[in-house]
């Protein structure tokens, strides 16, 4: 579906040059603050104390979050657990305290504000379970990323593969440098943010990286960066509706979710904008670079080589 069609190709990549050395760039004061400051971690990977309480009536988490954030905690988890009258608040180590004192003393600000609470369970989480969730996070990104770069390999060829795993590793480190610039929180719901935007963001380099293909195949006498102009421009209209439509949906949770979804759409938001540039400017950048041609994705026959014969064109 298109709602307006640009017909003069746009020069993406007379740009491509400059625009990627912003993405260098970007991509190096990303990694620097990752090395300097580091990520500001939730209670899932470094552990803490993991409580459960039992209401008499549906609880209302909103209000738990205020009244366990008034005691000073900050990084904090407050949700339902198997029903509306249960709820599970994690809490992050606190020096010079214990668990069972960090029980006491938030179970005393909900009681008083609702008498009827009752604690069923407190218990701490050691970082030795951080330790196994980050493993895990790095293998599946590990394993994204290698799955990514292979099918790419057999669909298109090996230039888009490379090409498309530059692109989204530039994309993954980024939303990183975001986070731990800004020391926001980062959570289990953050790293599935993450990898959410891993595969958002080869969807549209394969969306393009199909225009490259079908554009060698049409159009002969245009040499790479024109076809890949061309193909970037075919997909404006595609792309505008596809990425605003998701914008809209990851702004209502932003803005309405909650805190538990505020992290975890913000990780969206970014990496949305961020999949858009790197497609264009660095996935289609670096596949020019590679050295990719027509020969590459189109199978040539002997009439194709016949500069003579008007009626040449490819064989697919």
């Amino acid at each position: 579906m298109e709602f307006f069609r640009i017909k003069k190709d746009i020069p993406f990549m007379k740009y491509a040059l400059v625009l990627n050395a912003i993405s260098v760039l970007t991509f190096v004061l990303a990694v620097f603050f990752l090395t300097t400051r580091g990520l500001h971690l939730s209670v899932e990977f470094t552990g803490g104390t993991v409580m459960q309480v039992a209401y008499e009536q549906p609880a209302d988490v909103g209000k738990i979050r205020e009244q366990v954030a008034s005691l000073g905690y900050q990084d904090i988890l407050v949700q339902n657990v198997g029903s509306a009258d249960r709820v599970m608040i994690r809490l992050p180590i606190e020096k010079g305290v214990t668990t069972a004192q960090q029980g006491e003393k938030v179970l005393g600000a909900l009681k008083a504000a609702d008498p009827g609470v009752t604690l069923l369970r407190s218990e701490f989480v050691g970082p030795s379970v951080g330790e196994e969730l980050v493993h895990g996070g790095l293998m599946a990104l590990g394993a994204v990323v290698l799955g990514i770069v292979l099918y790419l390999a057999i669909r298109f060829e090996w230039k888009f593969g490379v090409a498309a795993a530059v692109a989204n590793l530039h994309d993954v480190v980024i939303i990183l440098g975001f986070f731990a610039f800004f020391q926001w929180e980062f959570s289990l719901a953050v790293l599935a943010g993450v990898l959410a935007v891993l595969g958002y963001s080869v969807n549209e380099s394969v969306v393009i990286f199909d225009r490259i293909r079908e554009a060698f195949r049409k159009f002969r006498k245009l040499d790479t960066p024109e076809v890949i102009d061309h193909a970037i421009t075919s997909t404006m209209s595609r792309t505008i509706i596809t990425h605003a439509s998701t914008e809209a949906m990851v702004l209502s949770m932003f803005l309405f979710g909650g805190a538990s979804l505020h992290y975890f759409a913000l990780a969206l938001t970014i990496g949305i904008l961020f999949g858009i540039y790197s497609s264009v400017f660095v996935a289609a950048a670096i596949a020019m670079w590679l050295g990719v041609k027509r020969e590459d994705l189109v199978k040539v026959s002997q009439k194709d080589l016949d500069p003579n014969d008007p009626n040449a064109g490819a064989s697919v």
